[in-house]
């Protein structure tokens, strides 16, 4: 066999495999758009097909008054925008102190924090979570999911950040220094405005964490109905009087949650891969 022809075979091969897991991929949520599209009549007695025979737009209106979701939807794009921005801040600035800081124990401190990506507790540590949110009182507000996600700090950005701080050159804050910027004016006024690609790959990565949240939101707001975000809100439907068994309001509000979601991957698309893989070759 020819170079030229395993050449083309492995091209083949590599591009239906891509089909295959694109289709998988992508079929739940095409079938769930188009099944949000249908009568709860046609979901239970033609679930197969995947097309509606006939396109309802009531279902949308529906599910928008049964499950108050104006509410619930202002109050996760009020989460998630806090939460996203909260985020940038503490990551960017503790990932240029790891990266550019000089004190005793960095290497050792940045090692323990980063192996705690390995450890998987879950929902176990849920309730002391919550114990430690009611001694500050901020356990029934959505400010106790904001500021532990933010102050918690995902172990992830905290790499990524300073293995992408690690590409820009060192030079640069040396220059800085010369013309008299302290160390956290070096990276307001220097660093900061060249993590864009960065910025924008944690700003996806943590709006879709936070729009997708489930367990705390629902906990910190079970006594606050009316502070409950959008997720919580779908789940909340399939358990309301007369939406418990219309599956099609279910899909139509699960439609409706995913819309953010895929709106900001596709303004930030560009950003995101270049941020995820600046870091992989040092420049």
């Amino acid at each position: 066999m020819s170079l030229t022809v395993r050449k083309r075979l492995s091209a083949v091969i590599t591009y239906v495999v891509l089909i295959i897991v694109f289709i998988f991929v992508v079929f739940p949520i095409f079938y769930t758009f188009m099944g949000s599209f249908k009568s709860n009549q046609e979901l239970l007695t033609s679930g197969s097909t995947i097309i509606p025979q006939k396109f309802v737009l009531d279902n949308y209106e529906q599910a928008w008054s049964l499950a108050n979701f104006e509410q619930y939807t202002w109050n996760s794009l009020y989460m998630s925008f806090f939460i996203v921005l909260g985020t940038i801040i503490t990551s960017t600035v503790s990932g240029y102190c790891f990266e550019r800081g000089k004190f005793r124990g960095k290497n050792t401190i940045f090692a323990i924090v980063v192996s705690s990506m390995f450890v998987s507790l879950g929902s176990l540590t849920l309730y002391p979570t919550v114990m430690i949110a009611k001694w500050f009182g901020i356990n029934k507000s959505l400010w106790g999911v904001i500021l532990i996600r933010v102050l918690g700090m995902n172990v992830t950005n905290l790499f990524i950040t300073r293995t992408y701080i690690r590409t820009v050159s060192p030079e640069i804050d040396e220059a800085a220094k010369i013309d008299g910027c302290s160390f956290f004016s070096t990276f307001v006024h220097i660093i900061f405005p060249l993590l864009k690609p960065l910025i924008a790959t944690i700003a996806i990565l943590e709006f879709r964490h936070s729009w997708n949240d489930y367990m705390m939101p629902m906990v910190f707001t079970m006594s606050k109905p009316e502070r409950m975000p959008l997720v919580v809100g779908v789940v909340r439907l399939k358990s309301s009087g007369e939406a418990a068994s219309s599956w099609n309001l279910m899909l139509a509000g699960t439609a409706i949650s995913m819309i953010p979601m895929i709106a900001v991957y596709m303004i930030f698309n560009r950003y995101f891969i270049e941020g995820m893989t600046a870091g992989a070759v040092k420049g």
